[in-house]
């Protein structure tokens, strides 16, 4: 299952019935699950503990230093979940010392050729990030998030489950669950309402949500009362973003 041209150190562990594609290069201290699927010339370097099922194209590049002015060589990982589809020349770095140390890719993911996630990210399950949508350092992506190709998302800056993020958006403040962003520098434009209907979203659970994001960003309230508002709400989906809205450290993009 392992191509003759391939270089594995042998302080790397490979799973049963693992493919590793010609010219790949696995380094010391990479953990690569059963059932992956290793491309060709692909470059995984260490410490990174792949989960099972993983399919990684050709020339992607897994486990590099940061991209960290401030990185000293510490210990830092990359971890990657179960079930995700890598393409061709996506880059994962590693974390950094000061930065929590991990950057984590959680499962079932599809992620798509030239796409950057940087040091200390955080990527939830569900999510598509098409074609060179890039992450700064820190960034955190819920559940079920789509980002549009070319889509940038600003260092620290969180994006809420079922969130989506239009082709070429440039995304400098938080995006809430459920809402749907757009244009050259991201504005809201609604919310997510069809990858809602896909994910068995009913009427009812997508009508509190509407409700809730024109409380937010129709209401011209200021956002003391629209949280005071959301608080009073029974939808699960709406607390949902109001937790959101409580541990935002960047402030809203509205």
């Amino acid at each position: 299952m392992v191509h003759p041209s391939a270089l594995i150190n042998p302080g790397a562990r490979i799973g049963a019935n693992v493919t590793v594609g010609p010219y790949a290069i696995i380094g010391a201290d990479v953990e690569i699950g059963d059932g992956c699927r290793i491309g060709p010339h692909a470059v995984i370097t260490g410490p990174t503990r792949i989960g099972r099922n993983n399919t990684i194209h050709s020339h992607a590049t897994l486990g590099n230093d940061p991209q960290d002015k401030k990185f000293a060589g510490e210990r830092t990982e990359l971890v990657i979940g179960d079930g995700n589809t890598i393409f061709e020349f996506t880059t994962i770095s590693r974390g950094t010392g000061d930065g929590g140390g991990v950057t984590r890719i959680g499962d079932d993911n599809w992620i798509m050729a030239y796409v950057h996630i940087a040091h200390d990210c955080i990527v939830g399950d569900h999510c598509i990030l098409a074609n060179n949508a890039t992450l700064a350092g820190h960034a955190v992506l819920g559940d079920w998030v789509i980002l549009g190709g070319f889509a940038g998302i600003h260092q620290f800056c969180q994006i809420g489950a079922h969130a989506f993020v239009g082709m070429g958006s440039l995304v400098n403040a938080d995006v809430p669950p459920f809402v749907m962003v757009a244009d050259k520098y991201a504005a809201p434009r609604g919310i997510n309402a069809e990858g809602l209907k896909r994910r068995g979203f009913d009427a009812e659970r997508i009508a509190a949500i509407k409700r809730a994001y024109r409380a937010l960003y129709m209401s011209g309230k200021p956002l003391s009362e629209v949280r005071e508002q959301l608080a009073n709400g029974e939808s699960r989906d709406v607390q949902l973003m109001l937790e959101f809205i409580e541990r935002s450290e960047r402030g809203l993009l509205r």
